[in-house]
């Protein structure tokens, strides 16, 4: 483990943005040249970024749906994507479900355009929760939104961690 950088004692970090830091890493990676939280270093050169978009982008549809241990990375790819979307439609939209979480796993195959398409709802998603994170800034700190955000990073990071042992069997 490296040490994430601290930030500026002039300029304190508000608590959403440390919890918005560890999900960055999780699904972005690590920047060129500086030191990670939890995750493989990623060089100056951009190399050794392990982040959930960087390890998808790397397999091909094939891959994604090959089966190991009895799932897919396609499958697990499809629920991370549906789990992101879940916190905000809970958080901004007060949508308490109920939610397909046993179908959100599918699906479990996909060609080339439908793992495009999974690759593309991860990052929309990705892209949804920092936006609402965002607006969440301006409001007074509470467990809901700090624990919403805190739970979706761990449920990335478990996932990601998952992907990239299947990865080890497909490679």
């Amino acid at each position: 483990m490296t040490d994430a950088a601290a930030p500026s004692p002039s300029s304190p970090q508000h608590p959403l943005d440390g919890i918005l830091d560890i999900l960055r890493e999780t699904v972005e990676g690590g920047q060129p040249g500086k030191p990670t939280a939890f995750l493989d270093s990623t060089a100056a050169d951009g190399s050794g970024n392990h982040g959930l978009l960087a390890t998808l982008e790397a397999l091909s549809a094939e891959q994604a749906s090959r089966e190991v241990l009895g799932t897919t990375v396609a499958a697990h790819t499809a629920h991370t994507a549906f789990h992101m979307e879940v916190i905000v439609r809970w958080e901004r939209d007060g949508d308490r479900g109920p939610f397909d979480w046993q179908g959100s796993f599918q699906p479990r195959a996909v060609d080339e355009a439908g793992w495009a398409e999974q690759r593309q709802r991860v990052r929309a998603a990705y892209d949804a929760l920092v936006a609402f994170t965002h607006t969440q800034q301006a409001q007074p700190v509470t467990g809901d939104a700090t624990g919403g955000l805190a739970g979706g990073v761990a449920h990335v990071a478990y996932h990601l961690g998952a992907i990239r042992q299947l990865v080890k069997a497909l490679l």
